[in-house]
């Protein structure tokens, strides 16, 4: 009986939603393009919102638990547990529910606009969700964002192919779910809109805006009505801006950009090394939360996102991220608590490197607005126990995490309106600008991309921040590679040679052995002088006439790498090879061309 109840309940929904979606169908052909757009832009943001809520609910629920446990057993016994927990259950879920495939880190939705016309896979609509909930929402320390944004893309790229939208428009639809993401998880509107076209998009037209505005506040409104305040990242307490602190704030903004660097560098140690690690599933998950359980047990706000300790250190009672802690009885003494938040911060990055190397899921977003804060914290509280100034605690807390933001995710107009929308006003701009632009050009000068871009840069696989190669990175090596022109073994003759040239509208040819590795490359306007020349060419040798290949792609490289070589070598053709073997040849005029063709193809106009 049971059985046949949920089959049916199972059979409703699915007709339900057969003629939603019918009735979606003939809205798109009733409306005109962009008035479908509109309202798919809505409609992303609200799925993308219910995303949201479901994950900060269920991570703020077992905070709370968490926190009412502890306080009756005196120590944060079970916020070291429950970590452990939830990373074995992630890597869990990934092996057994999602046969081990899931794309973790926002990089992958750059990775989409650039290299694969917006396409996400439908699983991350809900593997993320599933995932990082049980990661974040049960103590690991990471955040929630990335997961959310690249749930709200691929409910945005899902939704475009489902109602067969042009390539361009399932870009924008992407981007508009990680705008309503941004959007939904800080009530923060026009950070979410910023944050996709300062993130996510390398070229975006005027027009493009409007959809991703909606979708934005789409998300924003929805979490605002059904999430309580408490849940979300919300700031009232705040003294006004004092010019006569501006070197302190220039001081906090040059810190920001040294810890973004720090911060980045640790957690990328942590990744490398568990990389190198023979080990994997369950046993490389405990290597990595057994570690992880200890730090929280010795630093209880590494719990989780860490939003709430954020909230203490901006109040009047700062002393209270002592409590359940060793230190508890010593938290009256201000240098104590000074170096216990010091320490915090430090040790962010390897807690946050721990949780995610070892099989969790999660993000950097908000371990920097974490590490951001308390870095304000501690630059305040330093100078005003010195005795040298009295500055506002709240504000410094505040802007720091504008400073980290921008310095580790190359943001700055991100940073800047995120943290003036969760604080309700606009009275700590001149600061923030101030830390945020700071930050960002120290962050710059000492590393050219993001945390979340340089190992696909590494790679050469997407390039953000300049347009020209993010177009490049866009096309795939194999579509521009020439396969079809005669190689010569390097037993033919000169005579062999002259009648391939005669009968061949190709110049050039690879001379390869008998396993086709390449050993040359013959040139007709290098040997030109033997071709025509009868004498020569019944005596060279094929040692003179061919020419060593100095310069070689792969069809591994990016097509932005091989256009770096083609300067390299001054040449307008390269041979390429496939497993260490030769495969073809590449032009610069076919590279050019199918540039062209892409450049048109992903303006988001």
């Amino acid at each position: 009986m049971q059985q046949s109840f949920s089959s049916k309940v199972g059979l409703a929904l699915r007709r339900n939603l057969a003629r939603l979606e019918g009735f979606f169908f003939i809205m798109k052909s009733l409306l005109s393009e962009r008035h479908f757009i509109y309202i798919s832009a809505a409609l992303v943001g609200l799925s993308t919102a219910f995303a949201v809520i479901i994950l900060k609910s269920f991570a703020h629920n077992v905070f709370r638990l968490a926190t009412y446990v502890n306080g009756y057993l005196k120590l944060p016994y079970i916020n070291s547990i429950l970590p452990i927990v939830g990373i074995l259950l992630t890597v869990w879920v990934i092996k057994k529910v999602l046969n081990n495939q899931i794309e973790k880190g926002s990089s992958r939705i750059l990775v989409a606009v650039a290299k694969k016309g917006g396409i996400m896979p439908r699983k991350q609509m809900y593997s993320q969700i599933i995932t990082s909930s049980l990661t974040v929402g049960l103590g690991g320390s990471a955040g929630l964002e990335s997961p959310i944004t690249i749930t709200g893309a691929a409910f945005g790229s899902n939704f475009a192919r489902k109602y067969k939208l042009h390539k361009k428009d399932r870009i924008l639809m992407l981007a508009c779910g990680v705008a309503a993401g941004i959007g939904a998880a800080f009530n923060a509107p026009i950070a979410g809109v910023l944050f996709a076209i300062e993130v996510v998009l390398a070229d975006v037209s005027i027009t493009a805006f409007i959809p991703i505005m909606i979708a934005a506040a789409t998300g924003a409104l929805t979490s605002t009505i059904i999430l309580d305040e408490e849940i979300l990242l919300t700031f009232r307490q705040r003294q006004e801006f004092d010019y006569h602190n501006i070197i302190y704030y220039i001081i906090l903004g040059v810190l920001a950009g040294f810890v973004s660097l720090y911060h980045a560098k640790m957690f990328q140690k942590v990744e490398g090394h568990f990389s190198r690690l023979k080990i994997g599933g369950y046993r490389k998950a405990l290597y990595g939360a057994l570690p992880l359980a200890v730090l929280i047990f010795l630093f209880p706000t590494l719990f989780g996102e860490g939003y709430e300790s954020i909230r203490i250190l901006s109040s009047t009672n700062p002393q209270a991220l002592l409590e359940n802690t060793l230190l508890e009885n010593v938290k009256s003494k201000e240098w104590i608590l000074l170096l216990f938040i010091s320490l915090t911060m430090l040790i962010k990055a390897v807690a946050t490197g721990l949780t995610l190397a070892s099989g969790g899921n999660g993000g950097n977003f908000a371990p920097s607005l974490f590490v951001g804060s308390y870095l304000g914290f501690i630059v305040a509280k330093f100078f005003n126990l010195i005795g040298i100034s009295n500055l506002p605690i709240a504000n410094f807390t505040l802007v720091g995490m504008a400073g980290i933001l921008s310095g580790l995710f190359h943001a700055p107009l991100t940073a800047i309106f995120l943290i003036a929308e969760i604080t309700g006003g606009y009275n700590l701009m001149v600061p923030l600008m101030l830390v945020s632009s700071i930050s960002f050009a120290v962050s710059k000068q000492f590393e050219t991309y993001s945390m979340d871009v340089k190992h696909l840069a590494n790679k050469g696989d997407v390039f953000t921040s300049d347009k020209d190669r993010n177009v490049l990175s866009s096309i795939d090596v194999m579509e521009v590679v020439v396969i079809d022109i005669p190689t010569v073994s390097p037993l033919a003759k000169a005579d062999d040679i002259v009648q391939l040239l005669a009968n061949s509208k190709y110049d050039h040819f690879a001379v390869t052995d008998d396993r086709n590795r390449l050993l040359g490359i013959i040139d007709f306007n290098i040997i030109r002088g033997i071709v025509f020349n009868p004498f020569k060419v019944k005596y060279s040798t094929m040692d003179e006439l061919m020419a060593p290949a100095t310069v070689i792609a792969s069809v591994e490289d990016s097509v932005a790498m091989i256009m770096d070589k083609f300067e390299e070598a001054q040449t307008n053709y390269l041979p390429i090879l496939k497993d260490d073997r030769y495969y073809g040849f590449i032009y610069k005029e076919k590279v050019l061309e199918a540039y062209r063709e892409k450049h048109r193809e992903i303006v988001i106009e």
